[in-house]
């Protein structure tokens, strides 16, 4: 659903909205245990750790038959283009037959493929196809809830003895058009909806069309993890898991505590104490994790928060939960008056410093289908494209596993809707016009100067394309070497090539300089020096690499952009790059 609890509109206005954020997971890959240690490299590393992940909204993606729509079979025919950039794993969100309240986060059916999006046979075509380029597919699983027109729970409605009544979160109110407690929807109003025929409320984290799932109920664990199993018979890679954090409530159904202030659908502020984030959400992904340890898989983690100690405890104590919890504190680092933000060089080591300290293995996103493109966020209207690169050329040579979003690497910009009655996401409807929604972000991917972006041939596109999509699409970026897209390819091209991006450790330099993000990565006697101008002025840095033990270094420049310079001495313009190979004297 996105569980949009975090940048802008409605999370704007919550208090404590970014610890009050959860996790979703995915598993990756369907192999036995004796073929998962085998993916190990010589390093140790998994398969996951040098991968390059890629989400993909399949409603604007591609839309191989014209109808306006993205679909399955648009995704295929653009793998080329994937495998070019320097993908190695596909994220798709939810593409399960649904009524489309939440465009697929309300799922009434797991085990098929909605008609929108094609078969299938569509989806096996591009698992094969994907397979053949060295792309895995993970797809999107939503575990805290199912749509209301799915039959467990058109049964479990059906009367207070059903026997699949306990499978969703069923209870009494307080009187007869009182809800049992205070809690509300993510989405706004409560939380409960009031069931006339058999005279109870059941529980929605989100709409009331996506009631919970009970998670204590044993036999709602097993029906869950079985869809997994059945999908890995299909040869799917894995998937992402939507809103864990949500799993359990607290079972005295205790009010929420309230703080003050209205968020944009005029609900009272809470600190979700009683309805999010229980400890109990941990044992589930334990469970995940035996599941997952059988087969060559990753479990990655959505996890909302701005405490990496809080991120760290997703790992597990034992290591045995989460493999890479996302750590999304770049969707909120460096912000400004207004919710804009802006390249921080200090702020920005600090954090890399807090993750490198935790020891664990960072997974960078710095966009997803629920907040605003990055290069939206960080633009300044004088050098959006230069902002683009250069948080690409860092994020990207940081160590971890990168998550991108699609179009990020052309530096694709929010369309936002100007009117309500433009607006197709329902938070927008319901909350416009302080939250406008997450249609801007969603907009169908710009592939060529073509009207509508080579979107489809001719049929309108289900959100519109933007004017910016003359310039900042893939075919003509791909022409030229000074583009967002041809920095990206270099960036990815270095990340699976290099032993130091890949391999290596990260040594942050010049530390106490305000402007300029330098840092090597390292490993063995191959390093490679990272530069990186967050200023939108000229800047110099300088540096002595005898002082990290590299004692004759010799280099060569790999990637610049705006800027020039050699191991000791480089000048960078506004935004400017400068990465280096570099190596020590025999």
């Amino acid at each position: 659903m996105g569980n949009l609890r975090g940048w802008r509109g409605v999370l704007r206005r919550n208090i404590r909205a970014w610890s009050w954020r959860g996790i979703a997971l995915g598993v990756a890959c369907a192999t036995p245990l004796a073929a998962a240690a085998a993916q190990r490299d010589a390093q140790g590393h998994a398969w996951w750790q040098h991968a390059v992940f890629y989400e993909v909204y399949p409603r604007s993606f591609g839309d191989a038959n014209n109808d306006g729509l993205g679909d399955l079979s648009g995704i295929t025919q653009h793998l080329d283009y994937l495998r070019d950039l320097g993908v190695d794993a596909i994220w798709i969100t939810p593409c399960y037959p649904s009524p489309q309240v939440d465009f697929g986060y309300d799922v009434s059916d797991y085990e098929n493929i909605a008609p929108e999006y094609g078969s299938l046979a569509d989806f096996d075509r591009l698992q094969a196809e994907a397979k053949k380029r060295g792309i895995r597919i993970i797809f999107d699983f939503v575990v805290n809830h199912t749509s209301d027109k799915h039959p467990w729970f058109l049964e479990s409605q059906a009367s207070r003895t059903n026997a699949k009544r306990d499978w969703y979160v069923w209870r009494d109110g307080k009187g007869p058009t009182q809800p049992p407690n205070n809690w509300t929807s993510i989405f706004g109003g409560s939380a409960w909806q009031y069931d006339r025929a058999t005279q109870q409320y059941y529980y929605h984290a989100f709409y009331p069309e996506q009631p919970d799932l009970n998670w204590r109920n044993p036999a709602v664990e097993t029906a869950m993890l079985d869809v997994t199993r059945w999908w890995y018979t299909r040869g799917v890679s894995g998937f992402r898991l939507d809103a864990v954090n949500t799993l359990f409530e607290d079972p005295g159904l205790r009010d929420n505590p309230t703080v003050p202030g209205r968020n944009a659908y005029g609900d009272q502020n809470q600190v979700r104490k009683y309805d999010d984030n229980l400890p109990e959400n941990h044992r589930v992904l334990r469970e995940l994790r035996k599941v997952t340890d059988a087969h060559d898989a990753v479990l990655i983690g959505e996890t909302w928060t701005d405490d990496v100690q809080q991120l760290k405890a997703y790992y597990g104590a034992n290591h045995d939960e989460v493999h890479m919890p996302m750590d999304l504190m770049f969707t909120g680092l460096g912000r400004v008056p207004g919710g804009h933000q802006r390249l921080d060089a200090p702020t920005f080591r600090r954090h890399v410093a807090a993750m490198e300290a935790s020891g664990e293995w960072p997974v960078y996103v710095v966009s997803n289908h629920d907040i605003p493109r990055v290069a939206t966020r960080f633009a300044d209207g004088r050098h959006d494209d230069a902002i683009a690169k250069a948080i690409g050329a860092f994020y990207l040579t940081l160590r971890g596993t990168p998550v991108m979003y699609y179009g990020e690497e052309l530096g694709m910009q929010n369309n936002d809707p100007q009117r309500k009655e433009d607006v197709r996401d329902p938070i927008g409807i319901k909350g416009w016009p302080t939250e406008k929604g997450r249609d801007g972000e969603r907009t169908p991917m710009q592939w060529t100067a073509a009207p509508d972006a080579g979107f489809n041939t001719g049929a309108k596109p289900w959100l519109p394309v933007p004017p910016s999509a003359r310039t900042h699409n893939a075919q003509t970026e791909g022409q030229d070497s000074s583009s967002v897209l041809s920095l990206y390819k270099a960036v990815l091209k270095l990340r699976h090539e290099n032993p130091a991006v890949r391999e290596g450790g990260y040594v942050p330099l010049n530390e106490g300089d305000p402007y300029v993000m330098s840092y090597l990565r390292r490993y063995r006697d191959d390093a490679v020096l990272v530069v990186i101008n967050m200023s939108g002025e000229d800047r110099t840095a300088t540096f002595d690499l005898s002082a990290q033990g590299l004692r004759g270094a010799a280099g060569r420049p790999i990637i610049q952009s705006a800027a020039s310079g050699d191991l000791s001495s480089v000048k960078l313009g506004p935004y400017g790059i400068f990465i280096a190979d570099v190596k020590t004297a025999p």
